[in-house]
């Protein structure tokens, strides 16, 4: 199963008691994931303790092929988001 924004902003706004609208909710998942998302564009990490940590890391350019002609391909250096989960994730995981 997928866990998507829509199912996440739905099980805050009825856990709450009384019960918090949902485009309040959603205005602040949207706000919260705008700020990670700023802070990472920055070239600042994202630390959550006992969850993870997510940061941006420069990939080396590469060489690649089609794999359908065989040709080689030129792969431009670029950034990707990398996530580190923390210890108690880890645990959590493992444990499953």
């Amino acid at each position: 199963m997928t866990l998507t924004k829509y199912n996440i902003v739905e099980k805050i706004s009825k856990e709450f008691k009384p019960r918090i609208a949902r485009t309040d909710v959603l205005t602040i998942c949207q706000m919260f994931l705008d700020e990670v998302s700023k802070a990472l564009l920055s070239g600042n990490r994202v630390e959550f303790r006992d969850f993870g940590v997510f940061r941006t890391k420069l990939r080396k350019p590469k060489v690649g092929r089609n794999p359908k002609t065989n040709v080689p391909l030129h792969i431009p250096p670029r950034l990707v988001v990398v996530f580190k989960p923390g210890k108690n994730l880890k645990a959590k995981i493992a444990k499953k």
